[in-house]
């Protein structure tokens, strides 16, 4: 049984916040629906409690309420974007690339533009070549500037309540004794030996399957996969 803090009536929305933020992941997950139940109650203490929290991270609790004070209220949505113009967490880049825009569909839950939005922040990263041919070779990626990947997967962890992400992929292909076969159903990128048709076969959606996206081509192989998921940056974030 969870032993998490009940998400109850008699509970204040001050209470609620506190114990959410204090909470193991494990009890977060069952405290969930409970707050989304009291939104309304907790909608207007959210901005000020996020921002007295750690930015540089990747919790993923503060993400959820964010996306949570934007969904339920759209001029408190307007007034959290504006007081935020360059997203809520604090992302880096060694290429001058503006995050702001993808944590912005992030924060929207617009995963379908988020997700292609990455990729082309990805071909950016790996240079004038991969811009102009539309895609990434796995030689271009050893050199990417870790604090880019780095910022690319704590935006997709903080907002995706840590169901989405490269270092999510790469924990679960460890979880898989690096079975590449047996990774791909279990993003739900295969199916019955066939590739999950793109775009509409996948699941734009926080209840997609967990490591779902951010999406990685592998018509060509794994290579460009593994390269991503071997970069010393993405490797300090999957072991953690």
């Amino acid at each position: 049984m969870l032993s998490g803090p009940p998400v109850t009536a008699s509970v204040t929305p001050e209470s609620l916040l506190a114990n959410f933020q204090a909470s193991s992941e494990r009890q977060r997950r069952s405290q969930l629906a409970g707050l989304q139940r009291r939104a309304s109650e907790l909608v207007p203490l959210i901005a000020d409690h996020v921002a007295a929290l750690d930015a540089t991270g990747d919790d993923w609790a503060a993400g959820f309420l964010i996306q949570l004070l934007v969904s339920a209220d759209p001029q408190r949505r307007d007034q959290f974007l504006e007081r935020y113009p360059d997203g809520w967490l604090a992302t880096t880049s060694a290429r001058g690339i503006d995050y702001a825009p993808l944590q912005r569909l992030l924060i929207l839950q617009d995963y379908e533009q988020a997700d292609r939005l990455t990729s082309e922040i990805l071909r950016q990263l790996a240079g004038t070549a991969a811009t102009q041919r539309g895609y990434v070779y796995y030689s271009e990626v050893p050199p990417m500037p870790p604090a880019d990947l780095d910022s690319l997967d704590r935006l997709w962890v903080c907002f995706s309540r840590g169901r989405f992400g490269f270092s999510v992929q790469g924990r679960l292909l460890n979880s898989l004794a690096g079975r590449w076969d047996r990774l791909w159903p279990r993003l739900a990128w295969k199916n019955g030996g066939l590739w999950t048709r793109y775009p509409g076969s996948f699941q734009w959606s926080i209840d997609a399957p967990e490591g779902h996206m951010p999406l990685v081509n592998q018509l060509r192989g794994v290579r460009l996969m593994d390269a991503l998921l071997q970069h010393p940056a993405l490797q300090r974030r999957i072991k953690g």
